[in-house]
C-alpha cells in the first residue's frame, strides 16, 4: 500500500460532512484535469498545472468548504464569491448544499487552463 499524498491525507482529516466534499472535489479535479499537480501550503490544497503555476485551493473552514478558484474573475460564469483579491472568486459549500459539479467542473477546466498564481 503506498503512502498518502498530503492532499489525501488532509481530505482524510476533514471533519464530518467536509470528508466527503473534499474527496468529491479531489476526484472531480483529477477527472477533468488529467496532468494536475497537488500540493498542501498553508493548510490548504493547492491545484496547479506544472509551468502554469496554481489554479485552485479549497480551505475547511467552521461552517463550509470554501474553494477558490485564483483567475476567477476570468471564469464564465464568474463564481459567486469575491475575496479581497480582485482576481479571485470562491465558491462556498456549506453542510447540505447540492454540489453542481457539472458547473464546478466547468469551472475547473477553465481554471486549469488560465495562468494562474504562484502563492
Amino acid at each position: 500500500m503506498s503512502p498518502m499524498t498530503p492532499v489525501q491525507a488532509y481530505t482524510a482529516a476533514m471533519p464530518g460532512w467536509k470528508r466527503a466534499i473534499g474527496k468529491r472535489l479531489d476526484a472531480l479535479i483529477v477527472r477533468n484535469v488529467p496532468n494536475v499537480r497537488k500540493a498542501v501550503k498553508w493548510n490548504t490544497p493547492f491545484y496547479g498545472i506544472e509551468g502554469l503555476a496554481w489554479f485552485l485551493g479549497f480551505h475547511v473552514l467552521t461552517h463550509y468548504v470554501n474553494v477558490a478558484f485564483f483567475d476567477g474573475m476570468s471564469l464564465q460564469p464568474v463564481p459567486p464569491g469575491a475575496s479581497k483579491d480582485k482576481e479571485t472568486r470562491h465558491v462556498d459549500i456549506r453542510e447540505g448544499d447540492q454540489l453542481d459539479e457539472v458547473q464546478m467542473a466547468t469551472w475547473v477546466k477553465q481554471a486549469a487552463a488560465l495562468p494562474g498564481c504562484a502563492p
